[in-house]
């Protein structure tokens, strides 16, 4: 039997993204990581919206590429 991978969703508030470029670039940096699903990022609505796999991320790790990035997350 094959076992189903339950993903978690989380949204997150960010400051600092003006721009779709700035959208581009959390996005980058999530999906370059094992564990990430699917990111849905708004630099209007000022949130980051992520599908990660609990087993192999967590959300600490998740603010932490979006800090790495030069945005603050709340």
């Amino acid at each position: 039997m094959k076992k189903v991978k339950k993903m978690e969703k989380i949204k997150l508030s960010v400051k600092g993204m003006h721009c779709k470029a700035c959208e581009m670039l959390i996005e980058d940096g999530l999906s370059e990581t094992e564990g990430i699903d699917k990111t849905n990022i708004s630099h209007e609505e000022g949130y980051v919206e992520v599908s990660y796999d609990e087993n192999k991320i967590d959300v600490s790790k998740i603010k932490k590429i979006i800090v790495q990035e030069g945005y603050k997350v709340e």
